[in-house]
């Protein structure tokens, strides 16, 4: 099979995300249910056994009133995983817009990143079926553009705020910084939740930390911002010793 008919059958294969947004209080109403019940679900089932026809029979749905809205369960899985991801990020843009990282004292730029932290993990877990979401990013494909996307505007922002607050360093630096700080917050969230037997305040101080001591020192790090060794001073030519033509005495052996 060419490309063009790989690329067709796998577009085929592909479930349709497309949904249709409510404009009606009681099309919202419905809407909302839809997801909350879906999310309360996967709490209890996971997202392989998750059908649309259970989340009619728990919220009392008949399968056309759902099917108005959502065309199959992946569309749902997106959309829960939409607004956790948003949910998400409109708590890094107020802790941005608080300051983020702009203290000149290390243990005070550590108790900002903790409380963000936290407020990460209450969200995630609050939110409905929050663990099962992040599987289920995780692990299916149609997901992954919803985290992408939350990803890419998480990034802007992120390399927005470093570039102001670190004007010396080269923006390559500066897009690896924000990429790194938003994986290992996204990964922490993930291990927390995936091992609910870790020390959770231990795990996000040691974050904490990580990322301060990292943002510390980036200025100096970053090799667009460091001045090129000096070259060693060289001996001018006419003050140079001139190499000794004398042959050396052999030795004379005893014996």
């Amino acid at each position: 099979m060419g490309k063009t008919g790989a690329a067709t059958t796998a577009a085929k294969a592909a479930p349709s995300l497309q949904m249709s947004l409510p404009s009606r209080k009681r099309g919202k109403d419905t809407f909302n249910v839809i997801l909350t019940t879906a999310g309360h679900l996967l709490n209890e089932i996971g997202f392989d056994r998750l059908t649309t026809n259970l989340v009619c029979e728990r919220a009392g749905l008949t399968p056309p009133a759902l099917y108005r809205y959502f065309p199959n369960k992946y569309a749902i899985l997106a959309e829960l995983a939409r607004q956790l991801m948003e949910a998400q990020d409109q708590a890094l843009f107020r802790w941005q817009e608080a300051g983020g990282l702009g203290s000149a004292d290390l243990e005070e730029t550590v108790r900002r990143s903790i409380v963000l932290r936290k407020e990460l993990m209450t969200i995630t877990r609050t939110f409905p079926g929050g663990l099962w979401i992040l599987r289920a990013i995780r692990a299916l494909p149609p997901l992954h553009e919803v985290r992408i996307a939350s990803r890419e505007l998480v990034l802007s922002r992120q390399f927005d705020m470093l570039r102001e607050r670190y004007p010396g360093v080269s923006e390559e630096t500066l897009h690896y910084a924000a990429r790194l700080s938003e994986q290992s917050a996204y990964g922490m969230i993930e291990m927390l939740i995936e091992d609910p037997q870790l020390d959770e305040d231990r795990i996000i101080a040691e974050a904490a930390w990580m990322t301060a001591l990292y943002f510390e020192s980036l200025a100096d790090r970053d090799p667009a911002g460091r001045a090129p060794p000096a070259a060693p001073a060289k001996t001018p030519a006419a003050t140079r010793k001139p190499p000794s033509t004398r042959k050396a005495t052999p030795r004379r052996s005893k014996g």
